[in-house]
């Protein structure tokens, strides 16, 4: 099938211009031939063995409405602080008056922590810390809103939200109206940032719509109504007052100034002035990237740079957005998975300069054909110095199983579509929403964890090819003038020719949170010359000479330096028995 649809692609590419008057936008040619690369690591499912049994529900036997169809995300979480990450994983469920009662399914159901046993399994630990979520769940970001030393859980439901403050003996506790941060709308993707860099995380939650669940319209073609049945809604910003409280700055910040359809958020400082901006995904209108403009206020500058509309200027189903430097020149680029067509914008390097679509050029674009793309991520799965894409799909009103893609970086600004090189699970179909990736047992190699609209999580495990493997760094921030977790800090890491940009974030793609560390693949270097860390607070720190293949854990000095310092690192946390 895979095959029919490219050589379909090519022969819509063939036809003559008319189309562009039709506003069709043709499927992309196929990238220039890549370089000679090193094998793939395989994608396998290792759900089974690992012990998680995850089962959406979105309330009832089959959809039904657009609230229902929007499915849940899932986020990675060193919860205990044992240096692996746990992995919580947000559910739907029947509501009465939400949900259709004639069909309920998922009347007991709840979210679910999962804390990893250090042995490639993983334990179901969600009654005894306190955390099966309440409503109908969407969203979560993790983060240190009080700067405790232990990772926090905000969820995005239907109508209402949820903060789980970590007590630090392995429970949490709900502390939603202590905190003024509850969210009566329809929440989707959320992110923890500081965004003014007074050292404390603070809140966005992105909103969707206003949906009304006695709207039962619906039309042959999609079966219930779709986004452009109801109005759109406001996201939010809430100021952490570092006493445990929120306040809502939305109207002063400017954010609630034009209303949109959130679907995904994530983080990033796209022109590097040292201020974390912030992109939203909208779905059937433009998507908002909003610029702090570092005195507490944002301007949405998305039209200017050209990252507001799909590459023909249509307002297109967005879905998941992530930052990342994908050509390794050290900006941040931008790509946006959609139900029609994904976007690739580089970014030109200049502030102020508008983004540029390269999604044809790139070969990205025939990923999009035959898809509907959801959960996405940005990471050097193979280690070769390059960072890659991965994108989820299933169907958008239907519930129609489809396969995932993997795109490799051929390290010459092009993508090559790797998806039936790479492993079993690539040819497998799922109806996927939510997307989370993170290295859960330090190998040194990026999975990942997807959630699909009322089927079984899967958790997705990346072996490394036999052989000579390439090398890699993931590095660890802890903050101390800075927000505990590092949300904000820009690295670069040079080893020999090889120079590679990275920003710490939290809440990134669609509805979920990847692992919170910054991960660099080396190829064939063992050792990174160069390390420099720019931290939120302005502190600017440089390492030399760090071996790699370790995961290192770098404190942010308290008092400012500019020379290099030594790298002091802790090992990869090593496997722990079962509790």
């Amino acid at each position: 099938m895979r095959t029919f649809l490219r050589q379909l692609a090519t022969m819509i590419a063939a036809v003559p211009p008319l189309l562009a008057l039709l506003a069709i936008p043709a499927l992309s040619q196929a990238p220039a031939k890549a370089p000679a690369k090193a094998p793939l690591p395989q994608f396998e499912d290792v759900t089974e063995k690992s012990g998680i049994r995850f089962q959406h529900s979105f309330g009832e036997k089959d959809l039904s409405s657009i609230q229902e169809g929007t499915g849940s995300g899932c986020a990675w979480i060193d919860y205990n602080n044992d240096g692996l990450l746990d992995l919580y994983v947000v559910n739907g469920r029947h509501i009465d008056g939400l949900t259709n009662h004639s069909a309920p399914d998922g009347v007991n159901a709840t979210n679910h922590l999962y804390r990893n046993n250090g042995d490639g399994t993983f334990t179901d630990v969600t009654a005894q810390a306190g955390v099966p979520g309440k409503g109908f769940g969407v969203g979560v970001t993790v983060g240190d809103f009080d700067n405790d030393g232990h990772e926090d859980i905000y969820v995005t439901n239907y109508n209402s939200a949820i903060l789980y403050r970590n007590n630090g003996n392995g429970t949490f506790t709900d502390v939603t109206a202590k905190a003024g941060v509850d969210n009566p709308h329809f929440g989707t993707g959320a992110a923890f940032l500081d965004y003014d860099r007074d050292g404390r995380l603070d809140l966005f939650i992105g909103n969707y719509l206003k949906f009304d669940p006695n709207n039962r319209q619906y039309y042959s073609a999609n079966q219930y109504p779709g986004p452009l049945a109801y109005a759109p809604e406001s996201n939010r910003l809430l100021h952490n007052n570092g006493d445990g409280t929120f306040s809502d700055v939305s109207r002063k910040s400017g954010i609630d100034a034009q209303s949109g359809r959130a679907m995904g958020v994530t983080v990033g400082d796209y022109d590097k002035d040292g201020w974390p901006d912030i992109y939203v995904a909208n779905d059937t209108m433009a998507s908002f990237l909003y610029h702090n403009n570092q005195n507490g206020t944002f301007t949405d500058v998305a039209p200017d740079l050209y990252v507001a509309y799909g590459q023909n200027g249509e307002a297109s189903t967005a879905m998941g957005p992530v930052f990342g430097d994908y050509d390794n020149d050290g900006w941040p680029d931008l790509f946006v998975s959609d139900a029609h067509y994904h976007r690739l914008y580089r970014n030109p390097g200049k502030a102020g300069a508008a983004f540029q679509d390269v999604t044809d050029e790139a070969g990205v674009g025939n990923a999009s054909g035959q898809y509907v793309g959801w959960g996405d991520g940005l990471f050097d799965f193979d280690n070769d110095g390059w960072k890659d894409i991965f994108i989820v799909n299933g169907g958008l009103v239907w519930l129609v199983p489809m396969q995932s893609s993997l795109l490799r970086n051929n390290g010459n600004g092009t993508f090559s579509d790797v998806s039936m090189e790479a492993g079993a699970f690539l040819h497998t179909q799922n109806v996927s929403r939510g997307a989370c990736f993170a290295d859960y047992d330090n190998d040194g190699y990026m999975d990942a964890f997807i959630t699909t609209l009322g089927g079984k999580g899967i958790l997705v495990h990346n072996t490394p090819p036999a052989g000579k493997l390439n090398h890699w760094l993931t590095i660890k921030l802890v903050g101390t003038r800075s927000n505990r977790d590092g949300y904000g800090a820009s690295l670069e890491a040079v080893a020999g020719d090889l120079r590679q940009y990275a920003q710490t974030i939290s809440g990134s793609g669609y509805l979920s949170q990847n692992d919170p560390r910054p991960h660099f693949g080396l190829g064939s270097h063992a050792v990174v010359d160069t390390l420099i860390i720019h931290w939120p607070s302005g502190m600017v720190q440089t390492l030399e000479h760090i071996r790699a293949d370790q995961v290192l854990t770098v404190t942010e000095p308290q008092a400012a330096q500019g020379l290099a310092q030594p790298a002091t690192s802790a090992p990869s946390a090593a496997p722990r028995k079962a509790q």
